[in-house]
């Protein structure tokens, strides 16, 4: 007997993944590192943020730095990229030979030049760097499973978000319908979605009759440091799993407009508005002892907010 639909569709799935490696804010705390997320594509890992400690997260996790592909980094504050440089050292010291993508904001590849002159290191292999504009969405890369988005936030310095979105999957055949001799070319034309005609223009095989519809595509939003902006709401709109910062409770959102940080109820509210599946939230300041408020306050406007913990593993798209 064949798998059932669902069954298809699950095993269907490549990898689409998240990891939290830190979930704390600027002061360093023995409870919490700095912010730091993997998300597994496929057969690639890309690393967005990287806090101090970062590859130290990576070794807990026992995850293999060197099948890095791409580092996305929010912004210029400490607890979102000192680690990097430590980071790129390593994958040299490893022997890295293969590329390696990074995008960040302006200043990031004269942060990196200047320690690797002064330190007199030579990188091994190349690292391409593409600085962002943080005043618009702009397309940053066309991966073959998804497409990445720059998202403009609204902190104290240039900050920016990521949104990765899985391509559309293509219909599953249902090649028990099938004739066992059917040509390959026919199978390909079908999973494009074409049906197959013969010389007179008479269909002899459908799409409709012969596929069912791929797995749903998938997506994740990663809004890093920003104060509360309605503005978001259209771009993040029916995503599967949104992270957005939440670095105060809501008796201090006086001094989250301040500098430039948002509640765990504004973190809610953008998520409620935008009608995302899931919430993530995290960035707590070391001014709080317990995290369960930040649940709690968060889950009287959008009831599917869940906190980033570190070490844990998301399955984008699964409830």
């Amino acid at each position: 007997m064949g798998q059932p639909a669902t069954e298809r569709h699950r095993s269907a799935h490549l990898p689409f993944t998240l990891t939290i490696l830190g979930a704390g804010s600027a002061t360093p705390t023995l409870r919490l590192s700095p912010t730091a997320q993997l998300l597994t594509v496929g057969s690639d890992y890309m690393l967005v943020d990287c806090g101090e400690g970062t590859q130290l997260r990576l070794i807990e996790q026992k995850i293999r730095p060197g099948r890095l592909r791409y580092i996305f980094i929010s912004h210029l504050h400490g607890d979102h990229y000192f680690g990097l440089a430590p980071l790129l050292s390593t994958l040299n010291l490893g022997g890295r030979t293969e590329d390696l993508y990074l995008f960040g904001p302006r200043g990031l590849d004269e942060v990196l030049t200047t320690i690797f002159r002064v330190s007199d290191s030579r990188l091994g292999y190349k690292l391409h760097f593409q600085a962002i504009n943080p005043d618009q969405s702009a397309l940053l890369l066309d991966h073959p499973q998804v497409t990445v988005e720059s998202v403009p936030l609204q902190h104290r310095i240039d900050c920016t978000g990521y949104l990765f979105r899985e391509k559309p999957h293509k219909p599953h055949l249902l090649r028990e319908k099938l004739p066992a001799d059917v040509p390959v070319e026919y199978l390909k034309q079908l999973k494009d979605g074409q049906d197959i005609v013969d010389a007179d223009g008479k269909i002899m095989y459908a799409v409709a009759d012969y596929t069912e519809p791929g797995p749903p595509a998938r997506s994740f939003a990663f809004c890093s440091d920003t104060r509360y902006v309605e503005a978001l709401i259209p771009q993040l709109q029916g995503v599967d799993l949104l992270y957005h910062e939440a670095t105060f409770l809501e008796d201090n959102a006086q001094r989250a407009a301040e500098v430039y940080h948002s509640t765990a109820k504004q973190a809610a509210t953008i998520a409620a508005k935008a009608k995302v599946g899931r919430l993530l939230i995290g960035h707590f300041s070391s001014r709080y002892k317990q995290f369960e408020p930040f649940l709690e306050e968060a889950r009287t406007v959008f009831p599917e907010t869940y906190l980033a913990i570190e070490g844990e593993t998301i399955d984008i798209g699964k409830p």
